[in-house]
């Protein structure tokens, strides 16, 4: 039986402490691979669907935004956006990918996986 239990939480934690090097090493590369991107304030022109905003070299950009997006513009015509820096026409509504939250709610996932199982060794251990 404690054999059994040993292996286990042994599978356990190299199974959790893998994982959470595997997501660990996927949000950075996401988070490198997605650049820069900065904050602007975004204003709908008159027919609705297409916001512009003025990016840091003062030049005005402008995207046909989705059903979606629209939503989040308010009553004034407005939302706080984020463009790509370098990039022309190029916004998003979030500074980080949506994706990267969750690679990195794995890695912690993951991380307490194996955090817990290597715990309950120690534990089973000094019982016997």
């Amino acid at each position: 039986m404690t054999q059994t239990l040993d292996a286990i939480l042994e599978i356990f934690t190299w199974v959790g402490f893998g994982a959470a090097v595997a997501f660990g090493i996927a949000a950075v590369a996401v988070w490198a691979a997605d650049g820069t991107w900065l904050p602007a304030e975004a204003y709908l022109d008159d027919d609705g669907a297409t916001a512009r905003w003025v990016d840091g070299d003062r030049e005005v950009n402008s995207v046909a935004l989705s059903e979606h997006e629209r939503e989040h513009f308010g009553a004034d015509h407005r939302a706080d956006i984020w463009y790509r820096h370098g990039w022309h026409d190029r916004m998003r509504l979030t500074r980080r990918p949506p994706h990267l939250k969750l690679l990195i709610g794995l890695a912690a996932a993951g991380l307490a996986l194996g955090v817990v199982a290597s715990a309950a060794s120690i534990i089973a251990f000094f019982f016997r």
